[in-house]
């Protein structure tokens, strides 16, 4: 399915600022707790609290950044970054990976074990161990409480205040160029003092990084072959990636990764459908190419047989026809994949498009349903299924599918996003209000929460668990506006 939402980062540094400091009111609000904000004490930040940090944040990069709600890649992300953290040591959170559509080269942690990366990574990633070897390395980041070693050692150089480190640390790791910006204005830290401590964090970083997606079965050059393929790529750039603001990258630090690959034993890992299948998904859908430009590169792969996997290629080429409404060429390969690969949900994804496009709902319907006796919680299935029912107007056998997913994932907002439309099919305005306040707090928008509460509340009557439901949440998001003003003001 296509991603819902493309915002870009727009807001300044302040709105960042402002919705970081209210660590209490994601999940603490209701007992009206103010952090201390004053001249930081960062070596006592215990772990709940970085857990809130990380809350809140997250919170407001659905508002600011481009989240990529495509459920093929979340999946993906989140598998692969599992499998790596299974393997890592000091793991005191959970994780959470999702992707940013942005064709730059980078990703980034910050607490609360949430991973985001750059959909630009697979665009110059070849194979999956070089893909794993970034992330690897960024959990290590957050296991290594990396951002909050950070602020302790920034507050040491001046009287700060932890509003004004995190707002500044944590925009540096999502802008890097305002970020660092912000630092040097903000802070008065001398840049050497500053380089040596990141240039500490990054070393640790890949050494145990790389002993992480070792441990996980993945090639340990990769590290060093990705990396050293941006240095040549950007030698004599004087515009770099922001992967490269945040993880400045001497040749001495690729040497360093050749050596220290060198200390493993070498394996040899196949190539991986899922990476090329979910490389190829962004290629056609979620990059800047063109439809025709993403159809000519495959067809370019496919007649020089210039590919890591020919299946992959020629799902690339079956979305690429999708997307040109060439439909009866497209479903010809899909149909050709399935029968190789019957259960293969990348495929299985674009047949149920393409019976959906043809408004042919039965046989999607059926297709999903059948898979799902096998897989009841898959991810993808079930965002379909649900997906199918709403655009066949039977919103009713959507919401208990997107009602169970939002309780078992309440970060993805895309689930919370097709509730809302199920409730304004059916026209039940109460339910649909309620949720669009979910939605807003979601995005850190809790003063537009109150207002959708508000609405739905006067749309309830004679519903008295709905009631209650609205009352309890009115308080909980009205502790936490006026702790917004409290901290602006």
């Amino acid at each position: 399915m296509n991603t819902l939402t493309r915002r870009l980062l727009k807001k300044s540094l302040l709105s960042v600022t402002v919705a970081l400091s209210l660590s209490c009111a994601a999940q603490s609000f209701a007992r009206n707790e103010l952090p201390d904000l004053g001249t930081a004490a960062i070596n006592t930040l215990s772990m709940d609290r970085e857990l809130q940090y990380g809350d809140i944040y997250m919170r407001v990069i659905r508002a600011q950044a481009p989240v990529l709600y495509d459920p093929l890649l979340e999946q993906y992300i989140s598998e692969l970054g599992g499998r790596l953290v299974s393997h890592a040591d000091d793991v005191r959170t959970p994780f959470y990976f999702f992707m940013l559509q942005n064709d730059e080269i980078n990703a980034f942690a910050f607490f609360g074990g949430h991973v985001a990366v750059h959909s630009g990574l697979f665009l110059y990633a070849d194979d999956e161990s070089e893909l794993a070897s970034v992330l690897a390395h960024e959990i290590t980041h957050v296991t290594q409480r990396h951002l909050a070693r950070s602020m302790e050692a920034q507050s040491r150089s001046a009287p700060l205040t932890l509003a004004g480190i995190l707002g500044a640390i944590l925009l540096t790791v999502a802008a890097p160029q305002a970020g660092m910006a912000t630092l040097m204005g903000t802070q008065a830290l001398s840049a050497q003092s500053r380089i040596n401590f990141t240039r500490g964090n990054e070393q640790e970083a890949d050494r145990i990084g790389m002993r992480v997606m070792v441990a996980a079965g993945f090639d340990p050059k990769a590290a060093a072959d990705f990396f050293g393929k941006l240095v040549a790529k950007y030698r004599y750039t004087t515009k770099l990636p922001p992967m490269l603001l945040t993880h400045p990258i001497p040749e001495s630090r690729v040497s360093e990764a050749r050596d220290r690959a060198a200390q493993y034993t070498p394996v040899r890992v196949p190539p991986s459908l899922n990476f090329q299948l979910a490389k190829a998904r962004i290629e056609v859908r979620f990059s800047s190419y063109s439809a025709q430009a993403a159809l000519a590169l495959f067809e370019r792969q496919l007649e020089k047989r210039d590919f890591a996997i020919e299946q992959a290629a020629l799902y690339g080429k079956a979305l690429a026809l999708f997307r040109l409404n060439e439909f009866d060429k497209a479903e010809a390969i899909i149909d050709k994949l399935l029968k190789q690969d019957p259960d293969n949900l990348f495929y299985l994804d674009t047949k149920t498009d393409l019976y959906t496009q043809r408004k042919d709902y039965g046989k999607a319907i059926e297709l999903l349903t059948q898979q799902l006796k096998y897989r009841p919680s898959s991810l993808v299935l079930n965002t379909n299924l649900a997906n199918v029912y709403i655009e066949n107007k039977q919103a009713a056998k959507a919401i208990p599918i997107l009602e169970q997913m939002t309780y078992d994932d309440k970060n993805n907002l895309l689930p919370v996003q097709m509730l809302s439309q199920a409730y304004n099919q059916l026209g039940d305005k109460a339910q649909e209000f309620y949720t669009n306040a979910q939605l807003r707090a979601l995005r850190a928008d809790y003063k537009g929460a109150i207002d959708q509460l508000n609405f739905a509340y006067r749309e309830a009557t004679g519903q008295p668990l709905l009631i209650a439901r609205i009352e309890a949440q009115l308080r909980q998001f009205r502790d936490a506006d006026e702790l917004m003003k409290r901290f602006q003001g």
